[in-house]
């Protein structure tokens, strides 16, 4: 099969994480003899000087790279204030166009892998209808949780869900929201993400791993970019709260001033320490070392930190929204809570008078597999395009 994938989520050679999920995802898709290209379009930015910050990352992603062993290319779409929204899904396409028709002259792909409803997904099935392919659409959290709320995206997700071969979730709460907003549900179909299980185990020295982090106490993790989505904010009261806790922020972002500005307010910055960007590679020792992470966002669709954290056996306090609920489900993944100080607070004390056994969690988290995701995910690319082929055949 040759597959082409678009999103504007793909990682890059700036952003290293962006959307990593959709490359695990992609590699445990493939089956051998399968060819795969990626168009991943970003923004348009004229300068790449640092002073512009995401604007200027934007501006430094190459045009075209190799990413293990996958040609991906980075057209450039125009982001228009104001009317924009409406417009995206329509520049989004007309900047993919060009690259996709050069593709196609020694790369005849047979069907469409997207991944975020909009506007990438409404601009997939743009370009389906235009290259005469299927299309496969994945929503991942914000694309149903937060961008639908605005009724012309609304009215268009759903118009790219009824011409789609079929539309992934990552949680079963998405597709229901989907459902509620009136997508077919037969066009629905949840395929939860996976985790690395090799790279993110429990850590075979777990005191070595405390030693050298300096921690001698009861030890909280909070992961993600420092942003308000996120809720680093609460994570820090609820810590204030609970004497002798250590909190270890993992994430760099714009609300990182704030943020230490908050600690050091509340007489806790001694016990809040910001560790900056970390490479995913480190990631699992961080996990290792933490006896609960706590994850305090107010919109995810399966967070990678949830999975992550389960499979190095640290339990989760996390907020019991969208797809949390989905892996939180079992004493040994920890404890859902509202979006509040107190009851993150109350979560976190609860967990550490009683923490599960590390190993009854990782057991747990070993029902999310890459493999498993990819073999669902490859079973629907295969119906879509044998279904468009059949079409064909009938016509």
């Amino acid at each position: 099969m040759k597959i082409l994938v678009l999103s504007s989520l793909y990682p890059n050679e700036v952003q290293r994480r962006h959307g990593i999920f959709i490359e695990h995802r992609l590699a445990h898709t493939l089956r051998p003899g399968d060819e795969v290209r990626v168009v991943a379009p970003v923004p348009w930015f004229p300068s790449a000087n640092p002073r512009f910050g995401t604007y200027a990352d934007y501006a430094r992603v190459p045009r075209a790279a190799e990413r293990r062993g996958i040609r991906v290319e980075h057209p450039r779409y125009p982001v228009v204030p104001k009317v924009g929204q409406t417009l995206a899904p329509w520049l989004m396409a007309a900047a993919m166009a060009g690259p996709i028709a050069r593709i196609r002259r020694d790369f005849d792909f047979d069907v469409i892998d997207s991944y975020y409803l909009y506007p990438d997904g409404v601009a997939a099935g743009l370009l389906a209808r235009r290259f005469d392919r299927p299309f496969v659409m994945s929503a991942l959290g914000t694309d149903v949780s937060l961008i639908p709320d605005w009724r012309p995206s609304r009215a268009m997700i759903l118009a790219a869900i009824e011409r789609s071969a079929v539309t992934t979730t990552v949680a079963g709460a998405l597709r229901d929201a989907l459902i509620g907003m009136g997508a077919r549900p037969d066009k629905l179909v949840v395929v939860e993400h996976g985790v690395d299980l090799d790279l993110f185990r429990p850590s075979a020295d777990r005191a070595s791993a405390r030693a050298a982090l300096g921690l001698n106490g009861p030890a909280v993790l909070s992961v993600g970019h420092l942003i308000d989505r996120k809720g680093h904010d609460f994570a820090i009261r609820a810590v204030a709260g609970l004497p002798g806790v250590t909190l270890m922020i993992a994430g760099d972002g714009p609300r990182e001033g704030s943020l230490r500005d908050l600690a050091g307010k509340l007489g806790v910055a001694d016990r809040v320490r910001f560790l900056g960007h970390v490479e995913q590679h480190q990631l699992p020792a961080l996990y290792g070392a933490a006896d609960v992470t706590a994850l305090c966002s107010d919109r995810e669709g399966i967070a990678n930190v949830l999975l992550e954290s389960i499979a190095c056996g640290t339990p989760l306090v996390a907020t019991a929204i969208w797809g949390s609920p989905d892996v939180v489900r079992v004493p040994e993944a920890g404890v859902l809570v509202e979006r509040s100080d107190a009851s993150i607070r109350a979560g976190i004390a609860r967990l550490l008078a009683g923490l599960p056994d590390r190993a009854a969690t990782r057991r747990y988290a070993e029902r999310y597999d890459w493999d498993e995701t990819g073999r669902q995910h490859r079973t629907l690319l295969d119906a879509a395009v044998a279904g468009h082929r059949g079409t064909h055949h009938e016509l």
